[in-house]
């Protein structure tokens, strides 16, 4: 009993104190209860300044959304992936008529092609055209066709056959005799024979479709003039001992084909037969012709 009474005897100046101070706590509770610190004035929220700042706000808003947005910079259409493309806001029927076009080693090289290809709505042509950026050869390519079209439209589209050329063999024909064909300027006429030097010489007239960039159209021109007189004499290796780097030089071999050839000869020791490269796992069957045009087996 003594330990309760220690704990609840308090003088009178210690009671009176109790007793403020439970005085104050109800006073504070009132306050609250019955709201005496709220106030009632109303804001008018159409005051001009109000509304000013309110606008503020709301461009500040509009600025920021709109930095969230994906930026386009200029692209080549040529190398839209998935992603690209969805960002772009193609579908994704568009994107795959735009790379199984490409898979044919075919390029875009104007909006309408592109459109022509991926049959793209006129409305996001016309969003997404603006950002395109083709190579500076097919501009200026472009202007020169525009430029020979207005000169000469009353022009056959091949030159008349009464222009002089050294060759009409496709194998000695010079960059001028290829420079005769509309459509052929310096730097098409350049790369044909850069690439028929690698090839070492056009074996098949189809070839000369494999030429980069160069359209089907002026292809055709060029070969309705120039044919193959003379097949090349090509120098081939032999497929058991080229290395890995000579068998790179092939103009038809890739990296990665390059690797399984040397894996399935390192499987079999020695290939008997060059036939035998059809029996490598995905091996490119329409391209044998031409693979083993620099080959030979034992």
């Amino acid at each position: 009993m003594n330990i309760f009474k220690s704990h609840f005897w308090y003088n009178k100046s210690q009671r009176n104190g109790i007793f403020f101070l439970i005085l104050l706590i109800l006073l504070l509770q009132g306050f609250i209860f019955f709201d005496v610190f709220s106030s009632d004035e109303i804001i008018d929220t159409n005051k001009s300044k109000i509304l000013v700042f309110q606008s503020q706000i709301d461009s500040l808003k509009s600025v920021e959304i709109e930095n969230r947005k994906p930026k386009i910079y200029p692209f080549n259409p040529n190398y839209i992936t998935d992603y690209k493309g969805e960002q772009l806001g193609m579908s994704l029927a568009e994107i795959d008529r735009l790379l199984t076009f490409r898979k044919t080693n075919k390029f875009i090289n104007s909006q309408d092609e592109f459109q022509q290809v991926t049959k793209v709505s006129d409305s996001l042509l016309s969003a997404i055209a603006p950002y395109f950026k083709f190579p500076d050869w097919v501009v200026n390519q472009k202007q020169n066709n525009s430029s020979f079209n207005k000169q000469s439209r009353y022009k056959n589209s091949v030159i008349s056959s009464a222009v002089k050329r050294s060759s009409t063999d496709i194998n000695e024909a010079t960059a001028s005799d290829f420079k005769t064909i509309s459509g052929i300027g310096v730097a098409f006429s350049e790369r044909i024979i850069q690439y028929r030097s690698k090839l070492q010489g056009f074996t098949y007239e189809n070839q000369l479709y494999e030429v980069w960039g160069l359209d089907k159209e002026v292809a055709d021109k060029v070969l309705s003039i120039f044919k193959i007189v003379d097949k090349p004499i090509i120098d081939k290796v032999n497929v058991n001992t080229v290395t890995f780097k000579e068998l790179l030089k092939n103009p038809y071999i890739d990296y990665e084909l390059c690797k399984k050839i040397f894996n399935y000869r390192d499987e079999v020791a020695e290939l008997q037969y060059i036939l035998e490269l059809k029996n490598i796992k995905d091996f490119p069957s329409a391209k044998y012709d031409r693979i083993v045009l620099y080959l030979y087996a034992n």
